[in-house]
């Protein structure tokens, strides 16, 4: 199978990704702590590209809602916040922890569940592949420039949230 560009699909295998990951975090029998630091750099990257890449392009197109994007912005600070407070919990599978995680899970599928209903839609039905493709590979490309930048560690999603 080849390898898509769409950024609606790439945006939508990152979620399915994320889903993964709450699945390892929640399980006593896997790795929780790399879990966590796979997903905080994911969620990190995935928020970021999003924002620097494909947000401001979709809100060029007359049929996908400004006020959507922005508040798909604003959710992603609500889930930047609880990422960081689980990552500031001392003992992984402590009942903070687990109280922090069941946050976090929570922030990040309201978010992606309303990013695929409103925005993700809107760009399927409103921008032709050949720009979604473009999109992609820009997403693609912030993204994993953001990874390489070790984006999810706990000093930079501080730096992110206070800022």
């Amino acid at each position: 199978m080849a390898e898509t560009q769409d950024v609606v699909e790439l945006i939508l295998q990152d979620h399915r990704r994320m889903e993964e990951l709450f699945r390892l975090m929640r399980s006593v029998e896997a790795d929780r702590v790399a879990a966590l630091r796979e997903f905080a750099d994911l969620l990190i990257a995935h928020a970021l590209a999003e924002e620097a890449k494909v947000y401001p392009a979709l809100k060029r197109y007359k049929n996908i809602d400004d006020e959507e994007v922005e508040h798909g912005e604003h959710e992603h600070d609500e889930g930047n916040r609880a990422l960081l407070d689980l990552l500031e919990v001392e003992e992984v599978g402590s009942e903070e922890w687990d109280a922090k995680l069941e946050d976090l899970v929570e922030a990040v599928t309201h978010h992606a569940d309303e990013e695929e209903r409103t925005i993700l839609n809107g760009a399927r039905e409103n921008v032709g592949m050949e720009r979604r493709e473009k999109l992609g590979v820009a997403f693609r490309e912030e993204r994993e420039r953001q990874l390489k930048a070790g984006c999810g560690s706990v000093g930079n999603v501080r730096r992110i949230v206070e800022s």
